[in-house]
């Protein structure tokens, strides 16, 4: 169980309790560390009362007869746990995760000798559960007991000690939480509170702004951030379907970001180290709101950083690197492209097409697959994949060093010997300078331009809400790794047929996920791509089955794969039609083709 917090490093946890050892024993503590104790034990009561009040809701439910009054039991049970989601997603995000986890059989895969397959429970389970016909109250119940069970276990073992940056980390989390899942239906599927739900969460931060007052010097700052809290509560009191979450976010999550900065400067806060969102950001579609070394292991190796990046952009256009010295990474990842090969499938030999290369580095598995962990790890891949380089890591290492210029620039630009890891890294230098956070939607939604037509400001709107593409493509990256931890990148089963036919349609033959450790509850899953670049990176689909968005689009207003009669248990998209216009279907490929990054929208037009 997390005792204390959600630290990358241990050793901090170990000065926190001796130093908090250190201050209590003393006769003479200095008012500000009185006054951080308190508010830990303020917070800490908040937090025991909320999933209690939670706990005594789920269990009403059981002795509730009518249908419509366990619903309601539940909204009260929910409410309690969203009141304190901004506090328990911060201090254990691990259970949090499972509580609020979708309806979706969960499978946990470390290696092929430990695999995990696990009933999903919790909010989301009861919810869907509740409006299930007819009503399997033998499940449900057993549901309800899981759930209660966990939280009762974390009401008694977690104690809260939080510092000030701590504070600022947990509000500006839950600030990108809000913006990118919170208002997206995410994890409301089916009685769609996630506005109002939204609202108990605001009410937490402003709870804990009031908390922490004496930490300001700026009444300013304060008042400034509560009231910026206070009117997005307002906004909140909206329909889902027509609320728009293009002003939201710019003129409410980008503004809440920014007075962030200006606290965490009044405070006079010290990072000890950042986390995925940078402690800089101060926009949701910035160019620097996320932290891109958080994403790899090689973190300290940022020494020459761009003249690596550089060196591993000679790499990658390098034919040298593979066997018969006909094929580059630039063969399948053409830049004009956004780094993909057009192609349905890349030849004969493979079964799917190269995804893009773009925002690549902002995942936390690589291959359509997920079968590598790290974009070091995905040029050992294609190195020793027999269709493509064909060339042992070992060979490619000689090849490099027996090149007179690789030779001197590996040498001069890393300080150790270990070849074959400076020149996966190189490569992998290079591929994570290739996201610019550039598009036109980002400079709309930035404020940079005002170019943005009522038809793609629909589009976004319906992408984040009706349509409910980013409840899998979450924005700002509109990939799977979820906000706002970015530790996840999700793999999903969508029923993606052979060929575009709507009347007889079989699914695709590529196994997916399943391929990697035979895990049968995986197969045809794959990783949720970025929709950034989208219109440069036809066809769609990793078998290229769709030509154009149109087409894409119209499969995921059926329903999937499920809704042209492909028949998959674990299918992950929602089974039922959309039920999208024309007009809002068109407003979507609108939206998605503003993603377009300028290097390549001026590109073949």
């Amino acid at each position: 169980m997390n005792n204390i917090l959600f630290m990358k490093a241990k050793t901090y946890t170990l000065g926190i309790c001796l130093l908090l050892f250190m201050l209590t024993g003393c006769k003479e503590q200095p008012k500000t560390v009185n006054q951080q104790l308190s508010t830990n034990e303020q917070i800490q009561e908040l937090y025991k009362s909320e999933i209690e009040q939670s706990i005594q809701a789920l269990d009403s439910m059981s002795v509730l007869n009518a249908t419509s009054d366990k619903i309601e039991a539940y909204k009260k049970a929910r409410q309690h746990f969203k009141t304190i989601e901004p506090v328990l997603a911060f201090v254990d995000q691990n259970n949090y995760k499972s509580l609020n986890a979708p309806n979706i059989l969960q499978v946990l895969e470390e290696d092929a000798t430990d695999i995990k397959i696990r009933n999903p429970f919790g909010f989301q389970v009861i919810e869907e559960l509740l409006h299930e016909e007819p009503l399997d109250t033998i499940l449900l119940h057993q549901t309800i007991n899981i759930t209660r069970s966990r939280l009762s276990l974390i009401q008694a073992n977690t104690a809260i000690e939080l510092k000030d940056y701590h504070i600022i980390w947990l509000l500006r989390n839950q600030v990108v939480r809000i913006a990118t899942t919170g208002i997206t239906g995410f994890d409301s599927p089916v009685l769609g509170q996630s506005l109002t739900e939204s609202q108990y969460t605001y009410k937490t931060l402003l709870t804990l702004v009031d908390l922490f007052k004496d930490e300001f010097s700026s009444e300013t700052v304060y008042n400034d951030l509560k009231a910026s809290f206070e009117t997005a509560i307002e906004v909140l009191n909206h329909d889902f379907d027509s609320f728009d979450r293009f002003n939201f976010i710019q003129n409410h999550t980008d503004q809440q970001l920014k007075l962030l900065i200006k606290t965490q400067n009044d405070w006079q806060v010290t990072f000890p180290f950042e986390m995925a969102i940078a402690n800089t950001a101060e926009s949701l579609f910035g160019a620097k709101t996320l932290n891109v070394s958080f994403f790899t292991d090689y973190k300290n190796d940022t020494i020459n950083l761009n003249a690596k990046a550089q060196l591993g952009k000679e790499l990658f256009n390098d034919k040298l690197l593979s066997r018969n010295k006909t094929m580059a990474c630039a063969s399948c990842h053409i830049s004009d492209l956004a780094f993909t090969d057009g192609r349905k499938t890349f030849d004969e030999r493979q079964q799917r097409n190269s995804p893009t290369l773009t925002y690549a580095a902002y995942q936390q598995s690589f291959f359509m697959d997920g079968r590598a962990g790290s974009l070091e790890g995905q040029v050992v891949g294609v190195a020793e994949n027999h269709d493509e380089f064909n060339l042992p890591m070992d060979s490619l290492v000689n090849r490099v060093m027996k090149h007179p210029e690789y030779k001197t620039l590996m040498t001069s630009l890393y300080t150790n010997k270990r070849i074959e890891y400076n020149i996966r890294h190189a490569i992998a230098s290079y591929v994570r300078t290739l996201s610019s956070f550039d598009s036109k939607f980002d400079n709309n939604i930035n404020g940079v331009e005002h170019t943005l037509t009522q038809a793609e400001k629909d589009g976004f709107n319906l992408f984040m809400g009706k349509a409910v593409c980013a409840t899998c493509h979450f924005p700002p990256l509109f990939n799977g790794t979820v906000p706002p931890n970015f530790t996840d990148t999700e793999v999903e089963l969508l029923g993606t047929p052979a060929e575009n036919d709507t009347i007889n349609a079989t699914i695709s033959d590529d196994l997916g996920r399943y391929d990697v450790f035979n895990t049968k509850e995986r197969e045809h899953f794959f990783k949720t791509p970025t929709v950034r670049n989208i219109e440069k990176t036809a066809p769609y689909m990793h078998n290229g089955v769709y030509n154009t968005l149109e087409e894409v689009v119209d499969f995921y207003n059926r329903g999937g794969g499920k809704g042209i009669g492909i028949q998959e248990e674990y299918q992950t998209l929602p089974f039922d039609s959309l039920n999208l216009t024309t007009e809002e279907q068109a407003n979507l490929v609108a939206f998605m083709k503003t993603l377009t990054d300028a290097d390549f929208s001026t590109k073949n037009d």
